[in-house]
């Protein structure tokens, strides 16, 4: 049973379901679910909330309407350029915020997953990028097209080249070209793609999965994968041993062990 969180002037709709699920909702679909000062914030503190949330096993991003996510507010962000400063402050401010947006779904110690229908641009394209793991619908698209319009997709290009190599990320920041479903799946910025129809379906069954393994496991597990990332091969062998060893002496790990051995399904405690 869906519970609704937030209150209806929100950009977003969280939703709790069973097993550990969070559904967070981008619902400002008139706007595209731009990701304007108001939308990054929502999302901010949505994220920061799960995180502490023990309840909460996984995360789920999807939103409404035809666009996942049209990045920045480009009507706001020109807004700005009437300040003294021509919207430097502003701009200064937005980027920032966005930055620690994307940076608090990385770390959040809850798996993340993106659900997208629809189109994907820009920051809205980074937010996927950001996110664990993604599921697409056969119709979504994904693009940086800021060339475009001028403005180089640099904020976005973070994540989109941690996701895909590096010529398939220059070719959609230099040509700011659009690629389908498939193509974003072969290139690793989504993992699979389904029917539209069991897009939500695939999504949670996923999450669910996910969620039936030890929440303290998926937290190590996470900060170690995006610490290892950063870090040369030798350092990064040296961080991983170092986890593993601390990850045995859990309480989650000894329980799980015995109960392969015991042939019976474990027990989590989260400790």
């Amino acid at each position: 049973m869906n519970a609704p969180l937030a209150a209806d002037t929100s950009p977003i709709r969280l939703d709790r379901l069973d097993d550990g699920l969070l559904r967070i909702t981008l619902v400002d679909a008139k706007r595209r679910n731009a990701l304007s000062m108001r939308m990054i914030c929502a999302l901010a503190e949505a994220v920061a909330a799960a995180a502490t949330d023990a309840a909460v096993r996984v995360v789920i991003v999807a939103a409404e309407g035809p666009a996942f996510c049209a990045g920045h507010d480009l009507k706001e962000l020109t807004a700005a350029r009437a300040s003294e400063d021509r919207g430097r402050a502003f701009f200064e401010e937005t980027m920032g915020n966005c930055a620690a947006l994307m940076t608090a779904i990385v770390r959040c110690p809850k798996p993340v997953i993106a659900e997208i229908a629809g189109v994907a641009t820009a920051a809205g394209c980074q937010l996927v990028a950001s996110c664990d793991l993604a599921i697409a619908a056969e119709g979504a698209s994904f693009a940086t097209p800021g060339v475009h319009i001028g403005l180089f997709c640099s904020t976005p290009m973070v994540a989109l080249s941690r996701n895909v190599s590096r010529k398939h990320a220059m070719e959609m920041l230099l040509t700011g070209a659009s690629i389908g479903a498939a193509d974003a799946a072969r290139m690793g910025l989504v993992n699979r793609v389904v029917p539209a129809d069991r897009l939500t379906a695939e999504t949670e069954a996923m999450a669910r999965v996910i969620a039936s393994k030890s929440p303290l496991t998926l937290k190590i597990g996470k900060e170690a994968f995006y610490a290892q990332a950063e870090i040369g091969l030798d350092a990064a062998y040296a961080h991983a041993a170092r986890v593993m060893v601390e990850n045995m002496l859990a309480r989650d790990a000894e329980e799980g062990i015995a109960a392969f051995i015991e042939k019976r399904p474990p027990v989590w405690e989260g400790r």
